[in-house]
């Protein structure tokens, strides 16, 4: 048994009273922060070192002051809380962390007592237990959008309610066209009215300027790391490649997600792996299945390349029109609206890193993915490029099929070695 798998269960022993329970999950994050800053593992790249120290870094500053953060989903604008110096707690990632503490079994059991069906999606469960055992202090206030998840508003209604904080949803139609424009910036400006209200903050549109500026800087580092790992491979690890979620979501616009895709290019000079099997991830990694840690986890045969809700959006936005270019941004997000959009950027995406497969996980409770998966299958027969589906579960461990995963993954494996000799 690891430390972490000891600090799991000494936390686990502690989950009837909230406040302890609390105290070890925040003391989890501030201790993994001051190991990263301070002891990190020089056997990998020092990109993947300052990820570890600003993921847990953006744990610590949300659990240390929840009185200046905000809950938000996965695609909130973000901008605007950052502009007022208000810090995100991105609900999903805060449940993969309670996950990562083997807490969700407890948590989802919690929610289901509330009548919640078994089919939802699982980081919704994990986070609305949280709050049901009262082990999360509540935030100042709560901003969601409606992009991607049939679960969101409803989720939020609900800890809004629960904690009894005000709480402010961006309906984002699906079609992007001048009506929606106007409709989307209506709201972003009572969202702003909102915050204002409720923090007694101002904000300083120049600021949200700066920004969108820094964002626009993270975008392009992010191109270029792509146009040279379409060339070239690299090390990877399955729980940093969910931990950039943080980053490309929540983080954009700040100075640390933009440092870090600074250091992962210049990284990419001294840390190239040989020849290697290229696969590039569609939706969320089960981050805790053994047999894809085994292989992708700093393993130079296989390289995991990305996945796709972490390079879904590289269109630069307007830094002197702000407002407007935050809606435009939300309206023409690929998850909003016709599946098509996704499978179109797939595509694009598959032109720029050039994988040798593409693997497509259909998360529990998931429909907009599990109904999408024939049009993603169709797209990478299309482009010649082998194609795997497989089901289970990103938030609970309990619901992963162990052995059909490995059994397929290696027969997959083979398909695209087979295939990569014949091209030779």
């Amino acid at each position: 048994m690891n430390l972490q798998d000891i600090y799991s269960n000494m936390t686990r022993k502690r989950m009837d009273d909230p406040q302890k329970a609390f105290s070890w999950i925040r003391n989890g994050a501030r201790l993994q922060y001051f190991r990263w800053k301070n002891f990190p593992d020089k056997s990998i790249p020092p990109s993947m070192r300052y990820l570890n120290e600003i993921m847990f870094k953006f744990f610590r500053d949300t659990m240390n002051n929840p009185g200046n953060s905000a809950y938000v989903n996965l695609f909130a604008p973000t901008e605007i809380l950052h502009a007022f110096g208000i810090n995100p707690m991105f609900v999903e990632s805060v449940a993969t962390f309670l996950s990562g503490l083997h807490l969700e079994d407890i948590l989802v059991e919690e929610a289901e007592k509330l009548g919640i069906s078994e089919t939802l999606c699982s980081y919704h469960k994990t986070f609305i237990g949280a709050v049901e055992k009262e082990l999360l202090p509540p935030p100042a206030f709560s901003v969601a959008s409606s992009i991607i998840c049939d679960a969101n508003t409803k989720t939020f209604s609900h800890i809004d309610e629960k904690y009894g904080i005000p709480g402010f949803i961006v309906d984002v139609p699906g079609v992007c066209d001048s009506y929606s424009m106007d409709y989307v910036m209506a709201q972003l400006s009572e969202m702003i009215a909102f915050i204002e209200s409720t923090t007694g903050k101002k904000l300083d549109m120049g600021k949200l300027s700066e920004i969108i500026k820094i964002e626009n800087e993270t975008k392009k580092n992010m191109a270029k790391y792509m146009e040279i790992v379409s060339k070239k491979n690299f090390v990877n690890h399955v729980t940093l490649e969910m931990s950039k979620l943080m980053l490309t979501h929540s983080g954009m616009g700040k100075n640390e997600t933009n440092e870090y895709f600074a250091k992962l290019i210049r990284d990419m000079d001294e840390y190239i792996s040989d020849e290697a099997i290229r696969i590039f991830w569609i939706h969320i990694m089960p981050y805790f299945d053994k047999t894809i840690r085994e292989y992708f986890n700093y393993n130079r045969k296989y390289f995991l390349i990305g996945m796709d809700l972490n390079y879904y959006d590289m269109t630069p936005l307007n830094e002197e029109k702000p407002l407007e270019s935050i809606a435009y941004k939300m309206l023409n997000n690929i998850y909003n609206g016709d599946f098509s959009k996704r499978v179109n950027r797939f595509e694009e995406l598959i032109e720029i890193l050039k994988p040798d497969g593409v693997i497509n996980f259909l998360q529990w409770g998931c429909k907009q993915t599990i109904g999408g998966a024939g049009l993603v299958k169709e797209m990478a027969v299309r482009n010649g490029i082998p194609y795997l589906a497989f089901d289970g579960d990103g938030g609970d461990r309990r619901n992963n099929p162990k052995g059909q995963v490995k059994t397929r993954l290696e027969a997959f494996f083979e398909i695209i070695k087979e295939r990569k000799a014949i091209l030779k």
